[in-house]
């Protein structure tokens, strides 16, 4: 597979006309252009570079504030000092929200713009200017450790709800840094490994999402991933950075490296870095000098001062002494996480009507499974929330349940939970006292509710996952539960895919229940005991098996022995036991050699193989049931200029209100390239009572049919007969029609 020429690469899209979102940055740039003329190069150079752990800095002596920023994608990361060491305040305590995964299995902008709305709001009460997500690379690899920060496999999907949050987070006051740009699709090597992707997989699958979140969100910041792309790092890609970026999609903000994600002076500067983070090892004394002998023009700096001050004219200013005057999490966040909750959650599977469970029914219940009980909103080595509170699946049943039944829980099975960055082996219990509570409990109860998944100490940022098989025994644990009683409604509490066949076997129904923030619990049993119908779609695709994914199918992944984390072993020294710090000096790391990441599946990402393919998956692409049914009726397909709009019926044909989110997929014949054998091009979520009719109503640009010709370098429409195929999920499809 050839590698993309990035030195030769043209540029393809051109500029849209009149305004755009970006455009609003440069309503500043006279006022920008004199504060500059006024400044002295070292005074540039000091905001091109780390102030602190999270700040960049501003011109002090014209009376501009430093660039504050804050992890992360899924609430307000807590106040830190130096080595990411917590600062311990009282008031920084801020809301959870539901992971990327589960913001996704939404499949609404609208519940999106909410979520990035209320983080934004608790930005700025925390006098953050700039919030470091959303996290929106495609989900290659079902092992992924980022998983659950990140939003889909498929590009349009993920370009729709990042676009969405962008747009709340923005309109809430505070800067949108999207990243990780681009194809960071693994933690394994991430600081060195270098992607080999053919040109058309790359604009078509993994650039989709940021061009989405720039164009159509308008964000004001990007960060470059870790990763080598075609033999350059991200942060010194001009190609990536300057011409794609900025050149055809016309971003008009910052760009703020990964915190280590630096690696020269004269790279970054003329590859598109504005601002390198949390050092200032190239961007800083050795950028001065290089200006100064001639080998970087100083228009470069001035550029990179522009874009910074553009963000900062942009976003207002708090003054530290005005910033958290209250505890950061508040009601208006607490709602907005809730309802992200409770529209991401998954009905896999209703053998026989099992669920809504009915609580006059129910004298006994038994919760059986440790992540009934365990957090997710802290842990592992990325980005997490210090929390006011987090409700469990368990809490959040013992609230419904109250007095009207009797609610026994039993852990069944053990997890590591994390103790200074270590295994706390001393909490570990005896397996056989485990089990036998949990079957004690099982035995003369009137309904099993089984609670298994991953965690953070599984999951998590820095490394990927060996396997995607259920920790701790879980899957000989619901074995036996099922000996004792059948009647078991299995809940998941992941992040990513899990292994289910065993799960599967043993449980007439089965929710997909995320890692869904402060209000998850809550959100659980409103679906459980019927409060609300579940109306998620899972964002990727469940497979039978981890071989049968594409890039272990093909051998691609892993590609060797994995080192330390970039991350971990240089910033967090709080994970010093597991990941021995290196300190590299102003040289840097070597270039001792890396991993290549051959995605030579091309666009056949997650559903676009297993159709391609025709391989049987545990649960396809967009897969939902509810306690509704909907039957769908009265396609209508037609161009008008430059657009296909469609037209189709959904009727409610249940007895309770219910949401369902209607997709759009187009297959193609007599094609002039290949495609895959269906692509989701469209989606809308309707509320819709029973026996009530919605007509949904889609329009689809002409132009998201081309594919990337790879030797015009520009995109081009193949003149395919296409096939427009609308249902409830990638393989449930309900009604088609030819254009």
């Amino acid at each position: 597979m050839a590698t993309i020429g990035f030195l030769a690469l043209m540029t393809g899209c051109a500029q849209k006309s009149g305004s755009t979102l970006q455009d609003k940055l440069t309503v500043n740039d006279k006022k920008i252009d004199e504060i500059i003329s006024q400044m002295t190069l070292e005074e540039k150079v000091e905001m091109l570079h780390a102030k602190n752990i999270m700040a960049s800095e501003g011109v002090p002596r014209l009376g501009i504030q430093e660039i504050r920023y804050a992890d992360g994608p899924f609430g307000v990361r807590e106040e830190l000092g130096d080595g990411f060491k917590p600062l311990n305040w009282e008031k920084d305590k801020a809301t959870y929200f539901p992971t990327g995964s589960a913001m996704a299995a939404t499949w609404s902008p609208e519940v999106a713009y909410e979520c990035g709305k209320g983080i934004g709001l608790e930005a700025r009460s925390r006098g953050k200017d700039v919030m470091l997500g959303p996290a929106i690379n495609i989900q290659r690899l079902p092992v992924g450790g980022r998983s659950y920060e990140y939003l889909s496999e498929d590009p349009v999907l993920a370009g729709v709800i990042a676009a969405g949050y962008v747009r709340g987070m923005q309109d809430a006051g505070t800067a949108a840094c999207v990243k990780h740009f681009a194809l960071n699709n693994q933690e394994t090597n991430r600081g060195s490994v270098d992607v080999e992707v053919d040109e058309r997989t790359m604009r078509e699958i993994y650039l989709k999402p940021f061009e989405a979140a720039v164009v159509d969100g308008g964000a004001m910041a990007v960060m470059p991933a870790y990763n080598r792309i075609g033999g350059v790092f991200c942060s010194e890609n001009s190609v990536l950075n300057n011409d794609i970026l900025r050149g055809e999609w016309g971003f008009k903000g910052m760009t703020v490296s990964d915190w280590g994600g630096t690696h020269s002076t004269e790279g970054a500067a003329l590859g598109g870095l504005d601002v390198e983070m949390p050092s200032k090892t190239y961007l800083a004394e050795p950028l001065i000098e290089a200006v100064r002998n001639g080998s970087i023009s100083e228009e470069v700096v001035n550029d990179k001062v522009r874009h910074i001050l553009r963000v900062r004219f942009a976003v207002e200013p708090i003054p530290e002494d005005k910033a958290t005057q209250e505890i950061t999490s508040q009601k208006p966040g607490q709602t907005a996480a809730y309802e992200v909750a409770k529209k991401s959650i998954v009905l896999l599977k209703n053998d026989g009507g099992l669920l809504p469970l009915k609580k006059d029914n129910l004298k006994k219940i038994a919760v059986i499974g440790r992540h009934a009980e365990e957090i997710t909103a802290l842990g592992g080595i990325g980005a997490g929330v210090k929390t006011l509170y987090e409700i469990t699946p368990l809490q959040g049943i013992l609230n419904e349940v109250g007095d009207s039944s009797k609610v026994v829980y039993a852990p069944g099975y053990n997890t590591h939970r994390f103790v200074s960055w270590g295994f706390d082996k001393a909490s570990l219990e005896d397996p056989k006292v485990l089990e036998a509570e949990a079957l004690a409990a099982a035995k003369d109860a009137d309904v099993v509710i089984f609670v298994g998944g991953t965690g953070k100490f599984i999951e998590s940022e820095g490394f990927d996952r060996k396997n995607i098989i259920l920790p701790g025994g879980q899957d000989e644990l619901i074995a036996k539960i099922a000996a004792v009683n059948p009647n078991i409604v299995s809940v998941m509490i992941s992040g990513g895919v899990c292994d289910l066949r065993e799960v599967a076997k043993y449980s007439p129904a089965m929710l997909q229940g995320w890692w869904n923030g402060s209000e998850g619990g809550h959100a659980l049993a409103d679906v459980l005991f019927g409060r609300i119908s579940p109306s998620g779609k899972l964002p990727f695709t469940w497979p039978l098996k981890l071989e049968d994914s594409p890039a272990f199918a093909l051998g691609n992944f892993p590609q060797g022995a994995a080192k330390a984390d970039i991350f971990a072993s240089q910033y967090r020294k709080d994970v010093e036991e597991e990941y021995e710090p290196i300190d590299y000096g102003a040289a840097g790391p070597p270039d001792d050699g890396h991993d290549i990441a051959e995605y030579s599946e091309g666009s056949l990402v997650g559903y676009r193989w297993f159709d391609t393919k025709k391989m049987d998956v545990m649960y396809p692409f967009g897969h939902g049931l509810s306690y509704a049914e909907f039957a769908y009726d009265n396609l209508s397909v037609s161009k008008k200029g430059d657009v296909v709009e469609l037209a189709f019926d959904v009727k409610n044909t249940g007895s309770v209100e219910a949401d369902e989110v209607a997709q759009v997929y187009v297959h193609r014949d007599e094609t002039a390239v290949e495609w895959p054998e269906k692509e989701l091009k469209a989606f809308q979520r309707v509320t819709i009572k029973p026996g009530e009719t919605k007509t949904v109503k889609l329009q689809i640009p002409a132009s998201d049919f081309d594919y990337w010709d790879v030797d015009t370098h520009a995109w081009k429409n193949d003149g395919a007969k296409l096939t427009f195929l609308v249902g409830s999920s990638s393989r449930d499809i309900r009604l088609q029609q030819s254009l």
